[in-house]
């Protein structure tokens, strides 16, 4: 038994997390992050095995949570395990080991029929909700969530919503159940929330609470989707390995992820897992780790199981990037088209390797939107993704704070500030000096001018001590005014005159993205340059002929054709001309390509990780052929190249019938092999 000061702290660990077990569950209200969960569990987990004792209501004693009351209960057929957590690498080869030594166990005993040398399948774990669906002769007669392992929540009715469940399938030789993840992509979320009374805090959570609501109308307007990875009960039918088992699931119309990875060596295996963290960011849903199983069926059954976990599969758990902390203040920072965007400020936590102080907020609709507008001091959901600054989901908790103050007038010039749709705006365009810093910059910066050895420091002391007001006026500037500024000799001087006339040799396309045109950036400029080749075809262009382009809406279309017809842009432009900015086009690719070639003409998507050869040597290729290579996925689409973990795009090229390629060998001959 456990001494009195272990039992005390354990009682404690067990009473907080079943309260918030209940609270995400049950209440569909979590107030902390799967990180905070996680280390009260793995402390709880270490006092049981210190001390010898597991007491009676402890959340290690379950598989899954109770059954939500209005729900009716379903026994599964087969029981859903729970799967042994792998924190490091050491974890993970330590499992490693353990399997490759039950093997070898089992095959000195019986070696007359032996198991085969151990290989590994790596999946992707994803953070939804689990579902078990039950198909009886072919028809799906149930769904229900994992519960306690044994016993669910029936909810076919929420399952039927999610368009990507089959409602029937070609197996009828009996009964079986199909395991999978039910989810909502980061997409829809996102697309959600722009409308939703009350906003979801994240995809998880999003998912967890539409499956666990009674009215399924509800559970259809969160357009759910689900991946399939494991019969785990079957009638009529049985499988020698996973890849046999996978197969029989797309072979009935089930959703597969089509991420899966074979391994024989568990220092490919180590790599893959790297190689997935570095991946995990590009993808349209939330994965929290990988699952790592062994692929023989009979090795499965001979190796067995645990009181709770299977010893043939273990989760490899990512570090989280998503955790709480308190919203301190809320700044309001100008950039460089006039918008005011708000910054918050939080306490300093540990995210994803890095200390985070810094949050995004992306508008007032996006604080009202998050009921965050009385939140200062409260607690609040953070989430970091790639090398981004993260952002605010929402309130970790109802309490109420201080309110945040929303600007009415400028905090560069103190001009009163305009709501412009989403956005507050500040209109002093000619007299905000952080505006025209930040314009001046943006203009010499790598991806635009690319002028060497200029900064913002630069820009704001030609602002100050020369009345540069625009990039034009960099190109006027003289050696004699120049030496004369602090901190400039005759070398820097010297320098700077070099580089800004290295700059006006730059193509149309660095040229357009250097002008700053509103909702447009690299890409866009890109294509704009590719698709008129010159300066002054592209300035007379009208939005009804711009509305035909790859990547270009009606929205974009309009931001272009006013920005070319406003007086002050148009002689910007002259003046730069004037001075010796050439700002030439190249001749389309397609001019040279031969027009027999089936992608001659085409516009084509490029998404997901290619193994062949880079995205970007991919897209050179293909408008070397004459192929218009486009950023997202429309009706005028006519081809999408998906590679591996491909996400958003995808399913939006098979929602509206455009082709998919995934062939990669068939992506090399069209392309003509590689170089």
């Amino acid at each position: 038994m456990a001494d009195n000061g272990f039992e005390e702290r354990m009682r404690e660990l067990v009473a907080e997390l079943n309260a918030h077990s209940h609270r995400y569950y049950t209440e569909d209200n979590p107030t902390i992050s799967d990180k905070e969960y996680d280390v009260l569990y793995d402390e709880l987990s270490a006092l049981e095995t210190e001390s010898g004792t597991i007491l009676p209501n402890s959340p290690t004693r379950r598989v899954g949570d109770d059954i939500l009351k209005g729900f009716e209960p379903h026994r599964h057929l087969s029981r859903l395990w729970s799967l042994d957590k792998a924190q490091d690498i050491e974890d993970l080869t330590l499992w490693v080991a353990r399997a490759n030594r039950l093997i070898a166990d089992y095959n000195a005993k019986n070696p007359e029929q032996p198991l085969p040398p151990p290989e590994y399948v790596v999946e992707l774990k994803f953070d939804g909700l689990s579902l078990n669906l039950t198909y009886s002769d072919g028809v799906l007669a149930q769904s229900a969530t994992r519960g306690n392992g044994e016993v669910g929540e029936g909810i076919l009715a929420q399952a039927r919503t999610i368009r990507t469940v089959p409602l029937t399938i070609d197996y009828a030789g009996g009964t079986i159940e199909v395991q999978g993840e039910g989810f909502m992509r980061l997409s829809v979320l996102e697309e959600y929330n722009k409308t939703a009374a009350e906003p979801l805090k994240n995809a998880r959570n999003g998912a967890a609470g539409a499956l666990r609501n009674q009215d399924p109308k509800i559970t259809a307007g969160r357009r759910l989707d689900a991946f399939f990875y494991n019969v785990g009960y079957a009638e009529g039918i049985s499988f020698a390995n996973h890849r046999e088992m996978m197969a029989f699931l797309r072979d009935n119309k089930f959703p597969v992820n089509p991420y899966l990875a074979y391994f024989s060596s568990a220092d490919d295996l180590v790599a893959e897992l790297e190689s997935i963290v570095e991946r995990r960011n590009r993808l349209d849903y939330l994965i929290d780790g990988a699952v790592i199983k062994l692929t023989d069926m009979r090795t499965r059954e001979i190796l067995g199981y645990t009181d709770k976990f299977p010893r043939w599969a273990v989760a490899f758990k990512f570090e989280a990037e998503e955790t709480t902390t308190v919203l301190e203040s809320v700044s309001w920072e100008l950039g460089r088209t006039g918008k005011v965007t708000p910054l918050a400020r939080v306490e300093a936590v540990e995210l994803a390797g890095v200390t985070v102080q810094n949050c995004t907020l992306n508008n007032i609709g996006d604080i009202e939107r998050k009921n965050l507008s009385h939140a200062l001091g409260t607690r609040v959901f953070i989430r970091r993704s790639n090398d981004v600054i993260p952002e605010i989901l929402g309130k970790a908790d109802d309490e109420e704070g201080g309110t945040i103050e929303v600007p009415v007038v400028c905090p560069g010039c103190g001009s009163p500030l305009e709501m412009k749709g989403a956005h507050l705006f500040c209109n002093n365009r000619l007299g905000c000096k952080p505006q025209i810093i930040g314009r001046i910059t943006h203009f010499a910066s790598r991806d635009c001018m690319d002028i060497e050895t200029f900064s913002g420091k630069t820009a704001e002391q030609l602002y100050e001590e020369l009345n540069v007001r625009e990039p034009a006026g960099l190109y006027s500037l003289e050696f004699d005014d120049l030496v004369k500024l602090q901190r400039f000799g005759e070398k820097k001087a010297a320098n700077l005159l070099a580089a800004l006339e290295k700059s006006k040799s730059r193509g149309l396309a660095s040229f357009l993205n250097a002008l700053g045109i509103p909702n447009t950036g690299k890409a866009t400029t890109k294509m704009l340059a590719d698709h008129f080749g010159d300066l002054d075809r592209l300035m007379a262009a009208d939005a009804e002929e711009l509305v035909g382009l790859p990547d270009v809406g009606s929205i974009v279309a309009e931001s272009i054709n006013t920005f070319f017809r406003d007086p002050l842009v148009i002689d910007g432009i002259a003046r730069m001309r004037a001075l010796g900015v050439k700002a030439e086009g190249t001749p389309p690719a397609a001019a040279s390509a031969d027009a027999s070639h089936p992608l001659f003409g085409k516009t084509v998507v490029l998404t997901g990780t290619l193994t062949v050869m880079t995205r970007d040597e991919a897209a050179r290729k293909l408008e070397a052929l004459g192929a218009k290579v486009s950023g997202s996925v429309s009706k005028k689409t006519d081809l999408v190249i998906a590679g591996e973990s491909a996400g958003s795009k995808l399913t939006k090229a098979r929602d509206l019938g455009v082709e998919v390629l995934e062939d990669e060998a068939e992506l090399l001959r069209l392309l003509g092999g590689t170089e």
